[in-house]
């Protein structure tokens, strides 16, 4: 009996070490613990930057070159940003002190409803409202945003002219050759506001908002693409719809592909497709989404040059960038941030091989932007999440600094991936 005891016991003693040993193993580390890594890493710098934000009274754009936040107002194009960001990583967190600042720095676009100097109404308002009724859960807030993004697609509307069959991106402004005025310039980014309209046709039962995205998406389809699916960034229109004049405005030159430009064109009729399920803005999407990742100035780690002909031979400048004293090409992160959310909705309407592709670079790009290279140590870079963004490089304006559409659309993009595995 005492040898048998003896025996039991040794076995039990080696069951326990076994066990220890696995137990002091480290963690097989899951391939897509990056999600919730950069969500936790967002929740701390958005604090940060939200504290910010109420010592200017403003939403936060960018960084000064001393380091400081600077904000804008709700007239401005990327006043919605900072609070659509915190809807995101509200749902990923159900942090409740979040979900406060969100619904205050939300609450305080309201007056941006009537927002009609320019086209981007749908980027201010969409963004913060259309997260907001997505993730709030509560009854009478919702029907509070919803009354107020009808009333923004109606200022929306004041903006489109029949005639024409766009929507005006600006009012008169000059081209960099200094001869051309444009009179109805339409830049590609405007594919951006459409969502709103599409959701509140859906929302209202008004067929009006949507058949008016339709005919803007259909003449940009048209006119904004070269024979490769390059696009150019502004498209100047005549009284009656005719495109006179292609050319850029952000980018390098007329023949060249601005970066953002090419990812506001994959986002933009990826969502018209998912609208419309109309098959040409389907293979639009697929086209300009090809281009990109195929380009052979595509750099390794996929995160593309704010243009990607910049200083190429066979690209020639309006502008003068000799005072820019730059002695690299600077990458754009927001280009690709918003290319990977925008792939990870195509990918998922793209059959085969070819939808896989799409997912994948997607997820690269993502794994990318997690990391050291692009995503900002904690309590640095003002609070925001990506480094390495281009807002206007012909302006001189916001060169190699963090934006916040940038940290945007990287959070869509996590949301998204996430909600895919």
């Amino acid at each position: 009996m005492r040898k048998q005891q003896k025996g039991k016991s040794a076995w039990v003693l080696g069951m326990i070490l076994g066990m220890s040993a696995i137990a002091c193993q480290a963690p097989k580390e899951n391939k897509n613990d990056f999600i919730d890594n950069s969500f936790a890493a967002a929740e701390e710098q958005y604090k940060l930057l939200s504290a910010a934000g109420e010592r200017i009274q403003a939403f936060p754009r960018t960084l000064d070159k001393d380091g400081n936040v600077i904000g804008t107002d709700e007239w401005d194009w990327t006043g919605g940003f900072f609070p659509g960001a915190l809807w995101y990583i509200y749902e990923h967190t159900q942090n409740e002190e979040i979900k406060k600042d969100a619904i205050k720095w939300t609450e305080a676009l309201e007056a941006a409803k009537d927002l009609d100097q320019h086209h981007d109404i749908g980027f201010v308002m969409y963004c913060p409202y259309g997260n907001a009724i997505r993730f709030l859960g509560d009854e009478q807030k919702v029907k509070q945003y919803n009354d107020v993004l009808i009333h923004s697609s109606e200022t929306a509307l004041k903006r489109y002219d029949p005639k024409v069959g766009v929507i005006k991106s600006w009012n008169e402004k000059a081209s960099w050759d200094g001869e051309t005025l444009w009179k109805y310039p339409v830049i590609i980014d405007n594919m951006m506001n459409l969502e709103m309209l599409c959701y509140v046709s859906d929302l209202t039962g008004n067929p009006k908002y949507r058949e008016v995205a339709v005919s803007h998406a259909t003449k940009t389809m048209e006119n904004h693409f070269r024979d490769d699916y390059s696009t150019y960034h502004v498209v100047d229109y005549d009284s009656v719809g005719n495109a006179i004049h292609q050319q850029t405005n952000q980018g390098y030159a007329d023949n060249s592909t601005w970066s953002r430009g090419q990812a506001w064109a994959i986002y933009g009729f990826t969502l018209m497709y998912r609208e419309t399920k109309d098959p040409r803005f389907l293979e639009t999407a697929q086209r300009a989404a090809d281009f990109y990742i195929n380009h052979p100035n595509l750099p390794e780690d996929k995160i593309p040059y704010w243009d990607f002909n910049a200083k190429q031979e066979g690209y020639k400048s309006d502008v003068d960038f000799s005072s820019r004293e730059l002695d690299y090409i600077p990458r754009d992160a927001s280009a690709a941030a918003i290319t990977a959310s925008a792939l990870l909705e195509l990918g998922q309407f793209t059959d085969g091989e070819q939808g896989k592709k799409y997912i994948d670079f997607a997820k690269q790009t993502l794994e990318t932007l997690s990391g050291p290279a692009y995503f900002a140590e904690k309590g640095t870079n003002g609070g925001f999440l990506l480094q390495h963004c281009v807002g206007s490089l012909p302006h001189n304006s916001e060169i190699d600094v963090p934006l916040i559409y940038a940290d945007y659309y990287y959070l869509e993009g996590l949301y998204r991936l996430k909600n895919m595995l």
